[in-house]
Order: C-alpha cells, then structure tokens, then sequence
C-alpha cells in the first residue's frame, strides 16, 4: 500500500469518543475510498456503452454473441473499433493504404466548411498522438494578474517565426495559461523567456494541481533530495586545502 493511503486513513480516523462523530468519520472514510472507484466506473461503463452504440450497428449479426448467448455481452463494439483501427494502421503503413488516406484527404481538402475542420482536428489528434507531434515541454511559473501574484503554465516552446519577427521583444516563449478547474480553457500567450520561472515538476502533476484547485499537491520528496544533494555539492570544496608549509627546524 502506497503512502498516500497510510496517511488518508490515519487523517480520517476518528479521534473523538463521541458516538455520532466516529460514524461521521466512518462515512467520510468510505465515502472517500468509495467514491473514486465508484466515479471511474460510471465513466469507464459510459465509454463502453457509447462506442457499443456507434459501432454495434455496423457489424454485421453473425458476428455479434448477443445472438448466440442469453445474455448481453458488453465491449463488443470497443473489441470490433480498437481491431479495426489496428487494420486501417498497418493498411496505412504500405504504399496502397497511403495512396488511398492521400485520396481522401486530397477530397476534404477540397470540400469548403469540411476541410477547416478536418484540419483543426488533425493537427489536435498529431499533437496528442503521434510520436512525431509536439507536446507541453516544462511547467513554469508567471507573474499574473499583477507583481507577487503567480500561476501555472504550461511551456509549448518557440512562438511562430511571424511573432517572432514582429514583436522583436528577445528570447520569446509560447506558454499556456490554463484556468482552474479546467484545464481545456486558458490563455495562450507569448513572453518573454526571462520572465518564464521553469519548474522541475512533472506535467502530470502539475495537470493535477490545476484539475483539484490547488488541493492535491504533487510528492516534494524528490525535489527536497535534489535540493539536499545539491546543497552538499556546493558545500564540498572544489579543492583540497593547502597544506600547512613546515617550518625550518
């Protein structure tokens, strides 16, 4: 068992002898362990059934075990999806494959409102996805909304060369603002770098941090070593101290 949950049951057990209080805390104690899983499954079971409701329907009803069970079998659907995305892939790694994925992207292109689209939601898919596509690179900190006062972003990494070229403000960076407890909406925004504080938190972490309004902190403990190793680097002498000259006899 991980630490985390050593200390959620030793912050929740109940300290007063009071009858109504220990089954307060009892509650809470559930309530908090229960809760989590309970969510994760609605969603997990949600996602099944939708992908059930999209795919479902074009298999065709040899090939569904409802007909041959006496019960419903759910994941069908996600089974059938994730299999055919795996075909349309290795399809798509061949020379046939891409020369039918380049016909039918050249035929969005040509389509007036479809190929706005369909361009916003390729590059978003690349850059979540794919091995080649960009990411948030560093968790920083800026001053905002006014001196003293700082917040999270996120580090995309150099601003477009035309940003660049007009503002000639310096080393610029592109940084995400995100707006707690949503994390999809924010600011984007391009500063200068000086005036970006770089963390060595984690992205995840800090998605964390955002996502539970400042309530779930990420670990310190390996920051703190970091710190007390470089604490005593700078501490040891780069040199060993003179000896003491002897004194003629």
């Amino acid at each position: 068992m991980e630490e985390d949950d050593h200390s959620l049951f030793g912050a929740l057990e109940p300290t007063s002898s009071h009858f109504l209080a220990r089954l307060r805390g009892y509650f809470l104690t559930g309530l908090i362990i229960v809760g989590p899983v309970a969510i994760t499954i609605y969603v997990v079971w949600w996602f099944i059934n939708l992908v059930d409701g999209w795919i479902k329907p074009l298999i065709p009803n040899s090939y569904l075990p409802d007909n041959f069970l006496p019960f419903n079998v759910p994941g069908v659907g996600l089974v059938f999806g994730i299999v055919g995305l795996m075909l349309i892939g290795a399809l798509a790694a061949n020379l046939f494959g891409r020369t039918i994925v380049s016909y039918g992207v050249i035929l969005l292109d040509r389509m007036p409102v479809v190929r706005g689209v369909y361009r916003l939601l390729k590059q978003i898919f690349t850059t979540v996805f794919s091995k080649q596509g960009t990411s948030f690179k560093r968790v920083g900190l800026i001053e905002f909304p006014r001196r003293g006062l700082y917040v999270l972003v996120f580090v995309s990494g150099d601003p477009p060369g035309e940003v660049k070229d007009k503002l000639d403000n310096g080393e610029l960076m592109t940084v995400f603002m995100p707006n707690a407890p949503n994390p999809t909406t924010g600011f984007v925004m391009f500063m200068p770098a000086k005036d970006v504080i770089l963390l060595d938190m984690p992205i995840d972490d800090a998605a964390k941090l955002v996502i539970s309004a400042g309530l779930v902190a990420p670990k310190q403990s390996k920051l703190k070593q970091l710190a007390e190793e470089a604490k005593k680097k700078s501490a040891r002498p780069d040199t060993m101290p003179p000896k003491e000259e002897e004194t003629a006899a």
